[in-house]
Formats: C-alpha cells, structure tokens, sequence
C-alpha cells in the first residue's frame, strides 16, 4: 500500500469514526461510510491540511471515495 493511501485511510476514519483498516479505496463517503454532504466538505479540508495542497472546488465536488482523492493527490505530485 502507498503512504498516501494510508495517510488518507488514516484521515477518513477519524473524521468518520471507522477503523481506518476497514476504509476501502472504492468506498463511496457517503453511500458506504455514511458521511453527509458536511463531512465530505470537511474531509475534502481536512485533505487539503494534512497533504498541504488546496483542492480545487470544481474537482473537490467530484471526489466521493478514498480513491478519488488518491489520484487527485497522485496526480498533483506528478505534475510537480
């Protein structure tokens, strides 16, 4: 597994309150985690803090699983 994909393993489960083990990439914020549309804006912040980056609004609406925002990540440090 990459750092970057436990770091934000690590990430949703304490904004979610799950073990972030059980957090699968595919896993829909809301429809599987159960998080509201005020989570995942404090998510997408959250993110944007611990990865130093700032998300993009237009792109930080389209994020809704951990691998959503995984590539998002990936892609910026290889843009970099």
């Amino acid at each position: 597994m990459s750092e970057n994909l436990l770091r934000l393993q690590v990430i949703i489960g304490d904004q979610l309150g799950i073990e972030p083990s059980k957090i699968k990439p595919n896993a829909n914020f809301t429809k599987e985690l159960g998080a509201d549309s005020l989570d995942v804006v404090e998510l997408v912040l959250k993110i944007e803090y611990d990865f130093d980056i700032d998300i993009e609004d237009q792109y930080a609406s389209q994020i809704q699983t951990l691998q959503g925002a995984l590539d998002y990540i990936e892609n910026l440090e290889n843009d970099s």
